[in-house]
């Protein structure tokens, strides 16, 4: 029988694009605009910030992994202090120093893929991770290094469902595909026990950050399901009959160090 593990990266495997489709992609579909993870007017008080600040020292440091603009790390300072993002994108992380020297925060930023940077990136109190674990297929080094550079706790959080399930129908019409239907965040908290990691989870339902229009909501969709251009006119008559959701089940799992 598979370990948590191997399923969990057999069950990502599985939703890998087939190379027929992606070949006639005119953008890349895993492309993430950064205007997508700008930081809100106001940060919604999530369980999964209230884990967070409720282990960070007065003054602490977090460390945000796949930060974008800092919503998770933004949303515990205070008491958090001094903020540490990673992102693999530029634009991400000028983002997050931008976002820091609007609120008087001292910060530090790092390039490149975790845990292939980790060596080089500092130990925090508290790190957090949202919404990225469905894009780590290799997730034993990832956890390990998350796990290695945290004080007093990790909080992660991730959809109860892989963030591209809401684009199956999509494929269906479309390219006629069917695609998968895990894994899930209850896999995930299977591999931390099978890791020898001690987590707890809590579930809630969160409000999706909508696209800023419609031309928005039918590019992303146009660029998701590697359709051309010239099928726009269809794509638009097919978010008619099946408007984005507004909010989504999410899973906070999150564990301390002893």
């Amino acid at each position: 029988m598979n370990s948590p593990i191997d399923k969990w990266k057999s069950d990502l495997e599985s939703w890998a694009i087939p190379q027929e489709i992606l070949d006639q992609a005119e953008v890349a579909p895993w492309f993430h605009p950064a205007s997508l993870f700008a930081l809100p007017n106001e940060i919604w008080d999530s369980p999964s910030h209230q884990r967070a600040r409720e282990a960070m020292p007065i003054g602490g440091t977090v460390l945000d992994i796949g930060c974008g603009g800092g919503v998770a790390a933004f949303a515990i300072a205070p008491p958090a202090a001094h903020l540490v993002g990673v992102d693999h994108q530029r634009e991400m992380l000028d983002m997050f120093e931008r976002n820091a020297l609007e609120r008087k925060l001292t910060s530090e930023v790092f390039e490149g893929f975790w845990p292939a940077i980790a060596k080089d990136v500092p130990i925090a109190d508290v790190v957090t991770v949202h919404h990225v674990v469905y894009n780590v297929g290799d997730i034993e080094p990832f956890v390990r290094a998350i796990d290695n550079h945290a004080r007093h706790r990790v909080v992660i959080e991730l959809p109860l469902v892989h963030p591209m399930t809401p684009r199956n129908s999509g494929w269906k019409h479309f390219w006629n595909l069917d695609r998968p239907t895990s894994p899930t965040a209850d896999d995930f908290f299977d591999v931390l026990k099978y890791l020898g990691i001690k987590p707890n989870i809590e579930k809630f339902e969160g409000r999706i950050l909508l696209d800023e229009g419609e031309d928005d909501r039918v590019e992303y969709t146009r660029m998701r399901l590697c359709l051309p251009e010239s099928r726009r006119a269809e794509i638009v008559e097919f978010l008619k009959q099946h408007p984005s959701p507004t909010s989504r089940e999410l899973a906070v799992i999150w564990w301390d160090k002893v």
